[in-house]
């Protein structure tokens, strides 16, 4: 009831009141999910074990930053950009097959002092230094893992051939010519080498790639690259083979046909050898039937009586020992007396 003279006061209605409310809460989350997707948008997260290098387009001093982001939650305003290197140990293979690490032909390749090409699959340990980060990017301007792919592994391949050209692929190969290069995948003509039989092999010849030399050079390699990255920030731990060297064709078949002459050699001389011992023994025997010969005969002369008992035996005594031609009677059975002798001269006495 409004009395006359008193102003009219209008009740909003409670729907209008509800609809404002639920308004107002639309509004605050539409901000909410604005603000967070900007968050998520301009910050980057630097986890345990890596290093964040930031570069800037503006202000007092703009490209890569000297200082590296440790691990945690990192704002990345206008014209910034935070990119992530792993100080991490890590273990990278250079691989002809595809692998963990990457899905194209990554294999070394490399040559001897001849000149005959070889591939090989390395894997690479190594880490990146948390304070060296910033510094590694800002030499090269690529992203981990592209450094990894490209000046790292130039580098290594680089330190390997270095190496392999100071040494042959065999001691005892010889360039012949030049035919195709099988081992490599391509059709051009590529040196060709041949190994000589009766050379001195890895044992007389420690320094070949298809003996003892492959770790050799490996080491060698793996030092100039300590030495090459280590300034600069990279730390090299460890680098080996993985798996054998891809050897030219035609010096494995050389080295099949060496290895197969050389055991035809060693059986030949083995035959040799056998037939010079039985002859030695025949020799040793007829020798030794010739002193026994020889020490009847001194004693046959030195006792005469030893003939003539000889003859007695022979002839159980029927017939005259000067006869030169004795008959014996149908009467005499001459099996049972040389049983009979026999008999006596076995029996015990």
């Amino acid at each position: 009831m409004n009395r006359p003279g008193m102003p009219r006061v209008s009740m909003p209605s409670g729907g209008a009141s509800i609809g404002r409310t639920i308004g107002m809460i639309a509004a605050i989350l539409t901000l909410l999910v604005i603000a967070s997707l900007s968050v998520t948008s301009c910050s980057v997260t630097v986890e345990s074990g890596y290093a964040g290098i930031k570069t800037t387009k503006f202000g007092p001093n703009p490209g890569v930053q000297p200082t590296e982001l440790g691990p945690g939650f990192h704002w990345e305003g206008i014209g910034e950009k935070i990119r992530i290197y792993q100080t991490l140990q890590r273990t990278y293979s250079y691989t002809r097959e595809p692998n963990s690490d990457g899905g194209e032909n990554e294999e070394i390749t490399f040559s001897d002092v001849l000149g005959l090409p070889m591939t090989a699959d390395v894997a690479l340990t190594f880490r990146v230094r948390e304070d060296k980060a910033a510094d590694l990017f800002a030499t090269w301007r690529q992203e981990f893992d592209a450094f990894i792919d490209g000046p790292l592994r130039t580098s290594v391949r680089a330190a390997i051939a270095r190496e392999t050209e100071k040494l042959p692929v065999a001691c005892n190969a010889q360039q012949i010519g030049t035919g195709p290069a099988p081992a490599l995948g391509l059709d051009t003509a590529a040196p060709v080498a041949v190994v000589v039989a009766g050379t001195p092999d890895a044992a007389d010849c420690p320094g070949q790639l298809i003996g003892p030399g492959r770790q050799i050079v490996l080491q060698r390699a793996m030092q100039a690259l300590q030495r090459e990255w280590a300034p600069q920030g990279l730390e090299i731990i460890r680098m080996e083979w993985v798996g054998s060297i891809r050897y030219p064709e035609s010096v494995l078949l050389a080295i099949q046909s060496r290895t197969t002459a050389e055991q035809n050699t060693r059986a030949a001389l083995e035959r040799v050898n056998l037939e010079r011992a039985n002859a030695e023994a025949r020799i040793a025997q007829a020798r030794g039937q010739a002193e026994a010969n020889r020490l009847l005969a001194e004693s046959i002369r030195s006792n005469p009586e030893v003939v003539r008992l000889r003859e007695i035996e022979r002839t159980l005594g029927l017939c005259p020992l000067s006869a030169s031609t004795c008959v014996i009677g149908q009467g005499v059975n001459l099996a049972q007396l040389i049983e009979s002798r026999d008999a006596a001269t076995t029996a015990p006495r």
